[in-house]
C-alpha cells in the first residue's frame, strides 16, 4: 500500500469517526438517509430556524475575541416571561463536532435548553469559532489555514472566556455555566482563570472530562494509534467540515461496503441506553458543524499522555510559545474553591470514562455534587428521552440552591 493511499484511508477514517462524534445514527441505513440532509446547511440564524418555531422569544447577539473571531450567541426566554422580570443568566457550552442547537433538538419538554427558559433562567446560547452560528473573523477567511488555527486551548481561553464576560456585561450578573463533553473541557480549563471565574455563579458538567487516559472507545483507540490526526495535518487539511460535498462523498463510500456502520456509535462514545433515534433525520439536518484539525490533535495528544495541558507544539516550539520544553499542565488545584460545581457522569461513557472522572474529582479543590448513571453513556446525558427526570431535574435543584448567593457585582 502506498504512502498516498494510506493516507486517504487515514483521512476517511477520521471524518468516519466525527460525523458520530455529533449525531447517534444507529444503523448504516439511518446514516445513508440523512447524508442528503447534511448537505444543506442552515442559512438562517440558530433563533430562526429552531428556537422561535418552538414558540419561545429569542435574539440573536454578537460578541469578538481577543484574537479576532465574531462568536455568535442567541438569548432565550420563556414564552410567558415578564417583561422586566429579573432572571438568572445562564450559558450553554455544545460538544465536539457540535454547536448551540444541540441543545434544542428534542421536544420542548425534553431539550435542556427550553427546560432551563420555561423554568425562569435568562438562557445565553453559545457558539464557538468555526461553526455555522458565528460569524468568522475580522480579517480572516474561512479559507485561510491561519483561521483553524486553534484548539480547544483558545475555545477555553478566549471563545468561553469572552462569551462569559459578555453574557455578564448584559445582565450584570454572575453567570451560571452548562457544558457537554468538550464544554466540559473547556470550562475546566477557563475556571483555572480568575478573571474569568470570578464571573461565574456555578457550573454544570455533563460528561466532564479534563483527562482522557482510561477511554474505552475501541474505534477512538485504533485512530488514536494510527496518529490519523498527524497525518491529517501533513495533508494540509485545517479544517474538519463534514457538510461538504466531499465530506459527504467520503460517508457514502464509507458506508458502501468498506466498514459496519450498525453498531459504530456504541464503540464511540459507549452504549446509549435513551437515546431518542427518532429523530435522527431532524439532528442531521444541523450536526455535525466544524472544526479543526488541531483540535482533534489536542484531544488525542490527550489520549496519549494522559494530561491536561495546552497544546504540544514539540520541544523548539514549546520553548517559543511557552519557554519550557514541556506545554503548561492547567492545574485544576486552582479553581476557586467557592465556586459550586455539579457534575453528571455515566457508567457507560466510553469517552468520559469513570476513571478519568475520578482523577478529575481527586484534583478539584472543592467536591462537587455528583449524578452518577450506570446505564448512561455519552450522548444519553444531551439526547436521552427521559433526560429531564433523570438528569435535569437534579441539575435544576442544585442551580436553585445557588440563585442569587452572591452579588452580582462583585468584583
Amino acid at each position: 500500500m502506498g504512502v498516498s493511499t494510506a493516507a486517504a484511508i487515514a483521512l476517511t477514517a477520521a471524518l468516519f469517526i466525527s460525523i458520530f462524534l455529533s449525531t447517534a445514527v444507529k444503523a448504516d441505513e439511518d446514516l445513508i438517509a440523512g447524508l442528503n440532509l447534511r448537505r444543506k446547511s442552515p442559512t438562517v440564524g440558530l433563533c430562526a430556524s429552531v428556537i422561535v418555531p418552538s414558540g419561545f422569544p429569542c435574539s440573536e447577539h454578537t460578541t469578538q475575541t481577543k484574537d479576532g473571531y465574531i462568536l455568535g450567541l442567541q438569548r432565550v426566554s420563556s414564552p410567558s416571561v415578564i417583561v422586566g422580570q429579573k432572571s438568572s443568566p445562564v450559558l450553554l457550552i455544545h460538544g465536539l463536532f457540535m454547536a448551540g442547537d444541540a441543545w434544542f433538538m428534542d421536544s420542548a419538554n425534553q431539550s435542556l435548553g427550553f427546560i432551563l427558559a420555561t423554568q425562569g433562567f435568562d438562557v445565553w446560547v453559545g457558539n464557538v469559532r468555526g461553526t455555522r452560528w458565528s460569524h468568522g473573523h475580522v480579517s480572516l477567511s474561512e479559507k485561510d489555514k491561519d483561521f483553524w488555527d486553534w484548539s480547544w486551548q483558545e475555545l477555553a481561553l478566549y471563545d468561553l472566556g469572552e462569551m462569559i464576560r459578555y453574557v455578564y456585561s448584559v445582565t450584570n450578573s454572575k453567570v451560571f455555566v452548562v457544558g457537554h463533553s468538550q464544554g466540559t473541557i473547556m470550562s475546566l480549563a477557563a475556571f483555572t482563570q480568575p478573571d474569568i471565574a470570578k464571573m461565574v455563579e456555578a457550573a454544570a458538567l455533563l460528561c466532564p472530562i479534563s483527562y482522557l487516559e482510561h477511554i474505552t472507545a475501541p474505534f477512538v483507540l485504533r485512530l488514536v494509534k494510527m496518529h490519523l490526526d498527524e497525518v491529517i495535518m501533513a495533508m494540509g487539511i485545517h479544517e474538519l467540515n463534514f457538510k461538504s460535498e466531499t465530506g459527504t462523498r467520503i460517508m457514502d463510500m464509507m458506508c458502501d461496503g468498506h466498514l459496519e456502520c450498525g453498531d459504530l456509535l456504541s464503540s464511540i462514545t459507549g452504549e446509549n441506553c435513551c437515546f431518542n433515534s427518532s429523530r435522527v433525520d431532524f439532528y442531521l439536518e444541523f450536526e455535525p458543524h466544524p472544526t479543526s484539525s488541531k483540535n482533534l490533535r489536542h484531544l488525542f495528544q490527550m489520549i496519549r499522555k494522559g494530561t491536561f495541558a495546552m497544546y504540544d507544539y514539540g520541544t523548539w516550539k514549546n520553548l517559543k510559545y511557552y519557554s519550557q520544553i514541556k506545554p503548561p499542565a492547567f492545574d485544576l488545584s486552582s479553581i476557586p474553591s467557592s465556586l459550586p460545581i455539579w457534575m453528571g457522569y455515566g457508567g457507560k461513557d466510553a469517552l468520559a470514562d469513570v476513571s478519568d472522572v475520578q482523577h478529575t474529582l481527586k484534583e478539584l479543590p472543592l467536591k462537587p455534587d455528583l449524578l452518577y448513571l450506570e446505564n448512561y453513556g455519552h450522548i444519553d446525558f444531551l439526547l436521552s428521552v427521559k433526560s429531564k427526570e433523570d438528569v435535569y431535574d437534579s441539575m435544576l435543584a442544585f442551580f436553585s440552591s445557588h440563585v442569587g448567593t452572591s452579588s452580582s457585582s462583585s468584583y
